[in-house]
């Protein structure tokens, strides 16, 4: 996927910016391999960026500038001298401010977390150093990534770029928000019931769930560690493809990491949706859909047909209980939950609070039913190799309703949640993709799905649909 290099490689960065940086990682990575552009400057233009949009979006709580130079000026030296690490070497990306960076504040958008500054990096973070990844800062999200839609945080909501009245989604809102207004090119998120895909459906960008224990979740604050999953936002399937390459990986030292092979996530990327059988889940997942997002899924079916994907309607029993998450997330809030109260968001504690009541039995039984489920939902993939979904059900809520309405709130998130969650609780590796706009220009997504460690094939699919359509290539207006 990557551009051929010149036979002989200048030995000195041009003089000149060019007129406009390129959209991808992937352009992007070729031009600093060529020494075509430096990563110094390709970094203060996502600094200014971020000067010039964040007091609108609140996209991003810390920004760590003079850090993220420092990394763009070490990255430019190594590239120079020929020493390139791979394709994330001098690009900078943003982490949602829930993953531990040494020496930085690590949030959780929390009152809680204000003075928190960890010791020691995540592990994603400490793989993607390595990959010469240049950090950006961390994003505001919804406290603790308890909610959907990112309107919770002490640091106030995140605003969506392609409306900044409408809100982002969550909970990595800021991450997503930050990618589509081009505040950096790529972001990590999590992912508990749908808060990498939601953002991104909310922000016409791509946001990918993987299988669960294919990136290490060691160093980053739990919402519940028996469906957290962390991933990629980025602008294109091949950059989605590109981090998940530098993050993925067995940890020995986290209980939840899963010992499976990383294969190349890019190598298959142009093989097309030929032969692929492509399960349609109608039942559930359209349900009470708003019309437009129906006729965007639709015309996306239609695309995928033609592209030469066999289209199979299928249901499945889908499990619907929250008993296990909200046991988790009681369980490891509630000494600080009960010691400082005041500390949290008032719906953030209620939420807490909420999973008090649950028994170690019930936590217990729902333990074993989830691997149950997991192991169950394999089957299905006996008779098709992906699975097809809206993202969400209904298209982003303006904050003003939200603010007015705060009883809105929550049973709005678990409408806007309803079709990626299943996915978390099932373990599987799942993508938003943008399908389309609503008649208002709000972004639409297209979620597609696949067995346990499929990463590969789901994001076959979504690359033969993003080259058949250009809805990944529009942007938020810059006038915010």
């Amino acid at each position: 996927m990557t551009p051929l290099l010149p036979d002989k490689l200048p030995d000195k960065l041009p003089d000149t910016m060019p007129d406009a940086l390129p959209n991808t990682i992937g352009e992007l990575s070729a031009l600093f391999r060529a020494r075509s552009l430096s990563p110094v400057e390709a970094t203060r233009v996502c600094l200014e960026r971020i000067g010039e949009l964040n007091p609108r979006l609140n996209a991003f709580i810390t920004v760590t500038a003079d850090a993220a130079l420092e990394q763009a000026q070490q990255a430019e030296a190594e590239i120079m001298r020929g020493e390139w690490r791979g394709a994330l070497h001098g690009v900078a990306i943003g982490l949602k401010d829930l993953i531990d960076t040494a020496g930085v504040r690590t949030s959780a958008g929390s009152a809680v977390y204000l003075d928190r500054v960890p010791a020691a990096d995540a592990e994603l973070v400490r793989r993607l150093r390595l990959a010469g990844a240049v950090i950006l800062g961390k994003q505001n999200l919804h406290e603790f990534a308890y909610g959907g839609s990112s309107m919770v945080s002490c640091f106030g909501e995140v605003r969506n770029p392609w409306d900044t009245s409408r809100i982002a989604g969550g909970s990595s809102g800021g991450s997503a928000a930050s990618v589509a207004a081009g505040l950096g090119y790529a972001a990590i998120g999590t992912d508990t019931a749908g808060s990498i895909r939601l953002p991104a459906a909310c922000c016409g960008v791509v946001g990918l769930k993987p299988t669960y224990g294919r990136v290490s979740a060691r160093g980053v604050i739990p919402l519940s560690r028996s469906l957290d999953h962390v991933g990629p936002i980025a602008r294109s399937v091949h950059d989605a493809a590109l981090v998940l390459q530098a993050i993925a990986g067995y940890d020995s030292q986290d209980a939840t990491s899963r010992d499976a092979v990383t294969p190349d996530f890019s190598a298959e990327l142009l093989a097309g949706a030929a032969s692929l059988r492509v399960g349609v889940l109608r039942s559930y997942f359209w349900d009470e859909l708003d019309p437009e997002i129906r006729t965007a899924t639709e015309h996306a079916l239609a695309t995928l047909a033609h592209l030469g994907a066999e289209l199979l309607d299928l249901d499945v029993s889908v499990e619907t209980s929250r008993t296990l998450q909200v046991a988790e997330s009681y369980e490891f809030h509630a000494k600080s939950a009960a010691e400082h109260p005041e500390l949290y968001q008032p719906e953030t504690l209620r939420r807490i609070q909420s999973g008090a009541g649950i028994t170690a039995a019930e936590s217990s039984e729902a333990r074993q039913q989830l691997q149950r489920t997991r192991q169950e939902i394999g089957r299905v993939f006996e008779r098709v190799d992906l699975l097809v979904t809206p993202t969400t059900p209904i298209l982003p809520p303006a904050i003003a309703e939200l603010k007015n309405n705060p009883e809105r709130l929550r049973p709005l998130e678990l409408t806007m949640l309803r079709n990626t969650r299943p996915f978390n609780v099932w373990g599987l590796p799942a993508v938003s993709i943008p399908c389309g706009f609503s008649s208002g220009g709000w972004p639409i997504g297209l979620q597609i799905a696949g067995p346990h460690w499929g990463e590969a094939t789901v994001l076959r699919l979504a690359h033969a649909y993003e080259l058949a359509t250009a809805w990944h290539k529009r942007k938020p207006p810059m006038t915010l």
